[in-house]
């Protein structure tokens, strides 16, 4: 059963996971270990916790795909990555050394300067180099293929076109370059803004929203720009396969 802790012993080669009944105990200890601390605390408890939980392998099935989405989660709230990237990708590319490098984190510490617990500290820091590592490879990877450089220019452009088309009311080119620039836009400033009446700025950025190049949690919460796939081909050649 889906998120149903595995209710027997297991073992993965030569590691022997905690035993059911003490699963809850090592959850909350993960837990407890990993959730505090700031910006740079939480980039490397994405990687560390990424081991700590596949060690406890709560699961009977599905850990390495829950380990994945949770780094991934990590990331993006320490990050806010947006969803640009994801180390699952990388970690994918590398499974064999990925592999061979969680197993050596599984082996006991080797000495007294090796850490204070049970297993080895030097192990998990060469894994966090190489899960970080692989971290930077993809945010180079996308970079590479979405031309943030380049970006503003290209939805510019898109928008020049659909406002002569008239599928945009004019000045919509506007709003999306405050908020390129910024990153969001209060809405009660667009008006102020674009010189106009109320309603006729409200027009505008109903006609951004129905057209899913920006978006916005509530009908009162900032706009910030929308990276729609259809519009992935216009904005950023190259980040699909061409067919």
């Amino acid at each position: 059963m889906p998120g149903q802790l595995r209710d027997r012993y297991v073992q993965l080669g030569r590691h022997i996971p905690p035993s059911p009944g003490a699963l809850p105990r090592f959850l909350d200890r993960l837990h407890q270990a990993y959730r505090h601390g700031g910006r740079t605390q939480a980039i490397l408890a994405a990687a560390c916790a990424h081991h700590r939980l596949l060690w406890v392998h709560p699961f009977a099935d599905g850990n390495g795909r829950v380990a994945r989405l949770m780094s991934y989660a990590m990331l993006h709230s320490a990050l806010d990555t947006k969803g640009l990237w994801s180390v699952a990708r990388g970690l994918a590319r590398q499974e064999q050394v990925y592999k061979e490098q969680l197993q050596a984190c599984d082996g006991p510490r080797r000495g007294d300067m090796d850490g204070r617990g049970n297993l080895s500290e030097a192990a998990l820091a060469s894994f966090t180099e190489f899960f970080l590592s692989t971290c930077i490879d993809q945010v180079d990877f996308m970079s590479r293929l979405m031309q943030p450089d380049r970006l503003h220019d290209r939805i510019m452009i898109w928008a020049e076109e659909e406002m002569r088309a008239g599928a945009l009311p004019p000045k919509s080119d506007m709003v999306l370059k405050a908020i390129l620039y910024q990153g969001a836009l209060e809405r009660g400033v667009v008006d102020s803004m674009l010189d106009m009446s109320e309603r006729a700025a409200r027009r505008i950025t109903s006609a951004l929203l129905k057209a899913g190049a920006i978006t916005s949690e509530s009908t009162r919460a900032p706009l910030h720009l929308a990276l729609p796939a259809k519009y992935a081909e216009r904005w950023m050649p190259g980040l699909f396969p061409e067919r």
